[in-house]
């Protein structure tokens, strides 16, 4: 089993790894990544992908946490395949990133990329609004295709589920209209490229704190103050996901190391990796420490501008220990994600 960490299976030792291998004979991503991702950033992805296949192979499982715009950005076309293929055992994300792979499913060829937003005026920002479209970053999500179109479905949804008395997850909800097929008539990608239908499909634990803090969130607290579902405990708590993340945790850490794949900061981070000090301290529970954590961000940890801990700072936390494998990948996710996954996916094979 090879190291990850291991200084003689470094990027910048070319020993063996083919210093003079004809260029032409690459056959693939990994020996593309392996060939020229050498040194600094480039090198701690080679690693931390090395690690992952690593942890997989000592029948490891895996925890994804998504931050960000990454269901916008459309990491499902490499994240659904994840999924199908047995590498991704949870899923913890924010409210925005379960419901736009969603938008994206159902209104891809309404949305409008804008390359120039970096020249955007306010002017330009408020005619886009006026069209009904929401701008993240270079693309903009229409509001009636997208938004609207799901509010009408997901509507249904949580009022059948209150007038029966049933709660459930934000995520649950969302399983059911998709493995539904009411919305099947609506998509406008390839499904297989939905990360949310893969793991509806697979039904894989998923978590969702702050889930208020999002479109649907909101939408679901208008529906309320207008009286439309009575009982606003109908969408169950961020309370009640730690609850269930626990137990989660707690039966399956009996069996398997448990490795964390975090893709940004903030929430979507920051909520299931404490799940670990809060069963051992507060529920004094002989826990296991994460096995692997690895975090793909380009926020500085410094002076609050990134909400989170670098690896040792969370030794400190009771969140790993001094045996986890740690990497750091400081750069933009859109690119390194897909590239790492690519590398589980093939050497997996």
């Amino acid at each position: 089993m090879v190291n990850p960490k291991s200084t003689s299976d470094s990027p910048g030792n070319g020993a063996d790894r083919g210093q003079n291998r004809n260029r032409a004979g690459m056959t693939g991503t990994v020996d593309f990544i392996e060939y020229h991702f050498r040194h600094f950033n480039a090198a701690a992805l080679v690693d931390a992908a090395k690690g992952y296949v690593a942890h997989l192979e000592e029948d490891g499982l895996m925890m994804v946490t998504l931050a960000g715009a990454m269901s916008t950005a459309e990491i499902g076309l490499s994240l659904a395949e994840m999924i199908r293929d047995g590498h991704v055992h949870a899923i913890t994300c924010t409210g925005a990133n379960l419901e736009e792979d969603v938008f994206n499913l159902v209104a891809h060829d309404h949305y409008v990329r804008i390359p120039n937003y970096r020249d955007l005026t306010p002017s330009d920002e408020q005619a886009l609004l006026a069209r009904h479209l929401n701008r993240v970053t270079d693309t903009c999500i229409p509001e009636e295709e997208a938004i609207r179109r799901i509010e009408k479905v997901i509507l249904k949804a949580w009022q059948d589920a209150d007038a029966s008395g049933e709660r459930l997850l934000p995520h649950q909800f969302l399983y059911r209209i998709l493995l539904s097929g009411d919305l099947e008539e609506h998509y406008q990608v390839d499904p297989a490229d939905s990360w949310l239908l893969a793991a509806a499909k697979a039904d894989l634990p998923m978590v969702v704190p702050g889930w208020e803090d999002s479109t649907l969130g909101n939408i679901y607290a208008a529906h309320c103050i207008q009286g439309d579902i009575k009982n606003i405990h109908t969408v169950r708590s961020g309370i009640e996901y730690m609850m269930d993340l626990a137990e989660w945790y707690t039966e399956v850490s009996s069996k398997h190391d448990i490795g964390f794949f975090q893709i940004g900061g903030g929430i979507a981070g920051d909520f299931p990796i404490c799940v670990v000090p809060m069963l051992e301290q507060d529920l004094l529970r002989d826990t296991r420490k994460w096995a692997y954590f690895c975090q793909i961000s380009d926020s500085t940890t410094s002076y609050g501008s990134y909400s989170g801990a670098v690896p040792n700072e969370k030794i400190t936390w009771g969140k790993l220990d001094e045996s986890s494998k740690s990497f750091v990948i400081e750069s933009d996710a859109t690119i390194v994600a897909p590239l790492v996954f690519a590398y589980v996916l093939e050497r997996s094979r």
